[in-house]
C-alpha cells in the first residue's frame, strides 16, 4: 500500500487495487489542511499516471477538512469519479461542503454504505 506519512503520523493511505479502485483513507480524527490535500491528490496523480481510476475516499473519522483542502479537492485529478464514504452526520457535512463547490473536476457523491459506493464507483 502506499501511504503518506508528516512526521510519526499517517495522513493518509492510499491504494490502487486490483480491480482497478483508488482507495484513499484518511486516518482517524485527521484535520486536513490544503498541504495535505495537494499531497493526497499529487499521490493520486503520480500513482495513475497517465489513467484515470474511480475512487474510494474513506472519511468516516475524519474531523474537518479546510477551506482550502475543499479547494484543492475541487480541482481535476487523475480521478474519474469519487465516493465519499462516510459514517456519522458530521462526515454527512464535510462532505456535503466538498459536494457544494460550484463545478466538481468529476461525477461525485457521498455514501454511507462501502458496498453502494464500490457498485456506483464501476459503473462506466
Amino acid at each position: 500500500m502506499n501511504s503518506h506519512s508528516t512526521g510519526s503520523n499517517t495522513l493518509f493511505d492510499l491504494d490502487l487495487d486490483s480491480e482497478g479502485l483508488l482507495r484513499l483513507t484518511w486516518a482517524r480524527g485527521a484535520s486536513i489542511t490544503d498541504a495535505d490535500a495537494e499531497a493526497a491528490m499529487g499521490e493520486v496523480n503520480a500513482l495513475c499516471g497517465q489513467n484515470r481510476y474511480p475512487m474510494l475516499v474513506d472519511m468516516a473519522t475524519t474531523a474537518d477538512v479546510s477551506r482550502g483542502a475543499r479547494a484543492v479537492f475541487g480541482r481535476p485529478c487523475q480521478a474519474s469519479r469519487i465516493a465519499l464514504l462516510g459514517s456519522s452526520p458530521v462526515d454527512r457535512v464535510l462532505a456535503n461542503f466538498i459536494l457544494g463547490i460550484n463545478k466538481l473536476p468529476c461525477p461525485t457523491r457521498f455514501f454511507t454504505d462501502r458496498s453502494e459506493a464500490v457498485s456506483w464507483l464501476k459503473l462506466r
